[in-house]
């Protein structure tokens, strides 16, 4: 089945989700396609959103994590998914889920983005015992595919080097070689937070919800502050917003960081490890797509040589 194929399928699942027959015309405009990346194709029609996830996803712990999605637990944490038929409907062999629309953030103002809602929201998230036995977060598997799909690129920048040796300096559990150390992986974690995972529901003016379950699981509640953290690092995001979001997390009890002090302990693995992510992947990308890496993209490599050019006792970090 074509990409052309995929989207065509989720525009009819959304469109009789949203629709449900009644023998008028329908006036509505073609569904939209919100998304359309190897890691899953978003498709909108009016109030509903279908969505065919990554080639390979199924079994059990994408059941555990659809269910997590719906556990009375997390009402007003995560946007839980419409009523579906079981065996869930399928588009070129992936599953597809339903979902209520909602609005997402802006992504062309960080500062103005929904910091303290989305602290607050990962606070709850990582104090809520989790509802079903659920497998790891996802979060290290990323970092760790990330640098395979840049090896996979052959990418010739300079950079990739640097990126390399942040890579190798990770401990065993931020590269998904090892579990997580004790006493940081009971936690319930989103595994992927950014601010595409933020939605108001209902749209345009409801509350902040979560979205995205597929790399939700327990582990380390500070990776899910790790990518503001990196930015903060790196440059890309002020000191003011990134102070704005911490104290929003721990104004709510977030077991992430202790509530007060130096967070860094506790944060640095973590953010090492989006670091090299949002690098491997910059450089991936700009290597399949014959390019040069752009300046926010160089940002994210330049932290990696900083990294790298650490003493090996410092850029051990945290492994326990």
């Amino acid at each position: 089945m074509s990409s052309a194929e995929v989207v065509r399928t989720l525009g009819g699942l959304a469109h009789a989700a949203a629709h449900p027959a009644s023998g008028a015309p329908c006036p509505c405009p073609p569904p939209t396609v919100l998304a359309d990346r190897p890691d899953g194709t978003v498709v909108r029609s009016g109030g509903v959103v279908a969505k065919a996830h990554a080639p390979g996803t199924g079994g059990p712990d994408f059941a555990a994590r659809l269910a997590l999605a719906a556990a009375p637990a997390l009402r007003g944490v995560l946007l839980p998914p419409l009523p579906a038929p079981h065996p869930l409907p399928r588009a070129d062999g992936r599953p597809v889920t339903l979902w209520p629309y909602g609005d997402p953030v802006d992504p062309g103002d960080h500062e103005a983005a929904p910091w303290e809602e989305a602290a607050g929201l990962l606070g709850r998230l990582h104090r809520t015992a989790p509802p079903a036995p659920l497998p790891p977060m996802r979060g290290p598997a990323k970092v760790a595919l990330a640098v395979a799909r840049m090896r996979a690129a052959r990418s010739a920048d300079p950079a990739r080097d640097a990126v390399l040796t942040a890579w190798a300096a990770l401990p065993a559990w931020a590269r998904a070689e090892a579990p997580v150390p004790a006493g940081r992986a009971g936690f319930l974690c989103h595994g992927d937070l950014h601010l595409g995972q933020l939605v108001r529901h209902p749209a345009p003016h409801g509350s902040w919800l979560l979205i995205d379950i597929d790399d939700a699981g327990t582990g380390d509640p500070a990776w899910d502050l790790a990518r503001p953290a990196a930015w903060y690092a790196a440059g890309l995001l002020p000191g003011t917003v990134w102070t704005r979001f911490l104290d929003a997390y721990r104004a709510v009890g977030g077991p992430a960081v202790p509530p007060a002090g130096d967070p860094w302990p506790e944060l640095d693995v973590p953010a090492r490890a989006l670091t090299v992510q949002t690098a491997a992947l910059a450089l991936a990308k700009a290597a399949e797509q014959g390019r040069e890496p752009d300046e926010v993209e160089r940002m994210m490599t330049d932290a990696c040589a900083r990294i790298a050019s650490l003493p090996p006792e410092l850029a051990a970090g945290r492994t326990s």
